[in-house]
């Protein structure tokens, strides 16, 4: 008998935005595993705090926050055959994910590692699009509306592209690329069709429209809608921007 690896979404930050699933099977399980800024703090153990109940076996993978590939696959590969020991041995672990494991979640390297050798359940979290729309009051899309959810680092001529092929759109991962893309919407003629999100749930979340921001921080994002539905773009009297 092996243990069971468990992807845990933990949502967007707010601790209270866990499922019901995922803060049981955090209190039941002897180990977890989570990644964590090298030499600093880890932001999804920090969500999971109030739900641990104190005395589990914790695997902190380090990853080197950098655009290269290479370091933070290798320290997956290591945290991966940490992991495969306790599995190994009978012990369930919990791989703790912020946002959904499967939505750009880390948990995805120890799936591709370890789904083949052991039991794996994936627990789906709020992630952070569906957190952003909500704090924004923003539908994302309705009726026959597409969806298209985009990473800023990709070049302009391609954001455009995607931009143009859906109604609503969401570009992630701003941060260095934040003035880059809000020149191409602003050239779009988007600009007022935009909302900006910056850590949504969290104290220091910030709302605001895209034209009153000049930078952004790596979490963030940018939801957008080009539709024709006008409920879309109706506003409710208490707007996250008041």
């Amino acid at each position: 008998m092996t243990g069971r690896l468990f992807g845990l979404g933990l949502g967007p930050g707010d601790p209270e935005l866990l499922t019901l699933k995922a803060a049981r099977i955090l209190r039941s399980v002897p180990v977890i595993a989570y990644p964590a800024a090298e030499g600093g703090g880890s932001f999804a153990r920090a969500i999971a705090a109030p739900h641990l109940p104190g005395g589990q076996e914790e695997i902190a993978i380090s990853l080197c926050m950098s655009t290269a590939r290479e370091p933070a696959q290798s320290a997956y590969a290591e945290a991966a055959e940490a992991i495969a020991a306790h599995l190994s041995a009978g012990r369930d672990v919990a791989a703790l994910c912020e946002g959904d494991p499967f939505f750009y979640g880390s948990f995805m390297y120890l799936f591709e590692r370890l789904a083949t050798r052991f039991p794996v359940e994936i627990v789906p979290g709020v992630s952070s699009l569906t957190a952003a729309a909500a704090r924004a009051f923003q539908p994302l899309v309705a009726r026959n509306d597409a969806l298209c959810v985009i990473p800023a680092p990709l070049p302009d001529e391609a954001i455009l592209r995607l931009v143009e092929s859906a109604e609503g759109f969401a570009i992630l991962k701003l941060g260095r690329h934040f003035s880059r893309v809000k020149a191409l919407l602003a050239a779009a003629g988007l600009l007022d069709a935009c909302t900006y999100v910056e850590r949504a749930t969290l104290p220091d979340e910030r709302i605001l429209p895209l034209s009153a921001v000049e930078t952004a921080p790596y979490f963030s994002m940018i939801v957008g809608y080009r539709g024709l539905e006008p409920a879309m773009t109706t506003r409710p009297r208490e707007t996250a921007f008041a």
